[in-house]
């Protein structure tokens, strides 16, 4: 049985740790979205953790009596998952909307669930039915689905992210996150019986791993900008040769080469790519992105450039018959969803309704 005054400390230490980084993620940004759905979430992580200080394998004197909060603690705790998707697609894919399916999903999941906990807390015999089962097993792999999003959209976002410590730093704390996440989940969903006789031991393992990455995570966000790693590579690189020509490289040498010679319109085009195209590190051209040209993505360049060329095709009334998917094609994209999407959130309109109030013959 594990010391339970040492079990009691380590859920407090999770507790403290994740209300610091929800306060601090939200007094660094406070009208931001994403960092709204993080403290929520945080609420969320803390009913999951409180509740742990409730179960029969606390010792009477730590246990609380959360039973009047049972449904709420149980919504709260199924919800984490879906608000951590959304919460990574807020950082990690700025430019786009959040798709209307996932926000489906993470309402039905979530009303499902409220449904189950109502019945399992309601002692009803329909609770023991297969269908029940099955239901609750669905839930729970969904929760694993969304998380898996979430990373999947840590990962595609990372690179085109041109704010280095904002990278860095997002980069580590949410892939902590996420990986604690996902164990949490599924070490709940799959590996953990409360009737076993393991459950105690495996249960505070999970309080006692909480507790050291949240605290972690704390202490990183409180010294990053001391010991970023971002300044100490820029320090560095800054003590190398630079190529010559570099030093009188400004907006209108950036657009002479990269609007100029249209290097836009090259399908898959990346940040590494672009700097190698332009001779120059790929750091400094990060710099150069967010600093002089105002963009804080790379992708979010790359669309305002793609789409002002676009535009000018459409309102060319020698246009008129080119198919819409060919000129997309002609400005880089690979595809017309992706044209389509990027028209409509830059212009407000979509690129055949552009082309009909602008088109003149």
């Amino acid at each position: 049985m594990p010391n339970s005054l040492l079990l009691f400390t380590a859920q407090i230490v999770a507790i403290v740790s994740v209300l610091l980084l929800a306060t601090g993620f939200l007094k660094a940004d406070p009208n931001s979205s994403s960092a709204r759905v993080f403290a929520l979430m945080i609420v969320f992580v803390v009913f999951y953790l409180l509740n742990g200080m409730s179960g029969p394998n606390i010792a009477p004197e730590f246990r609380l009596d959360l039973s009047s909060w049972a449904l709420v603690i149980q919504v709260g705790v199924s919800a984490v998952s879906g608000l951590f998707m959304l919460y990574c697609f807020l950082v990690f894919q700025e430019q786009q909307r959040f798709p209307y399916t996932f926000g489906v999903a993470f309402a039905l999941q979530v009303l499902i669930n409220m449904g189950l906990s109502i019945l399992m807390l309601s002692d009803a015999p329909a609770a023991e039915s297969a269908i029940v089962y099955l239901l609750t097993i669905s839930m729970d792999i969904v929760q694993l689905i969304f998380i898996g999003f979430a990373i999947y959209w840590t990962l595609k976002g990372w690179r085109a992210d041109l704010v280095d410590d904002r990278r860095i730093l997002r980069w580590f704390t949410i892939s902590v996150q996420g990986a604690l996440i996902f164990v949490v989940a599924f070490v709940e969903i799959f590996l953990l019986d409360s009737d076993s006789t393991g459950y105690a031991t495996n249960q505070a393992f999970i309080v006692y791993a909480t507790a050291i990455l949240t605290l972690g995570m704390v202490f990183v966000a409180l010294r990053f900008d001391s010991v970023s790693l971002s300044y100490v590579i820029r320090t560095v690189a800054k003590l190398t040769e630079e190529p010559e020509g570099f030093k009188t490289f400004d907006i209108d040498t950036f657009n002479s080469h990269f609007k100029g010679r249209q290097l836009y319109r090259e399908p898959g085009l990346t940040i590494s790519m672009l700097a190698k195209k332009l001779s120059i590190p790929e750091y400094r051209l990060r710099a150069f992105i967010h600093k002089q040209l105002g963009f804080r993505n790379f992708n979010a360049m790359l669309h305002r450039y793609r789409i002002e060329d676009a535009s000018k095709v459409l309102s060319d009334s020698e246009n008129q018959s080119l198919p819409i998917l060919t000129i997309a094609l002609s400005v880089g994209y690979q595809s017309i969803t992706p044209f389509n999407n990027a028209f409509r959130e830059i212009t407000g309109i979509t690129p055949s309704g552009y082309r009909k109030k602008n088109c003149h013959s």
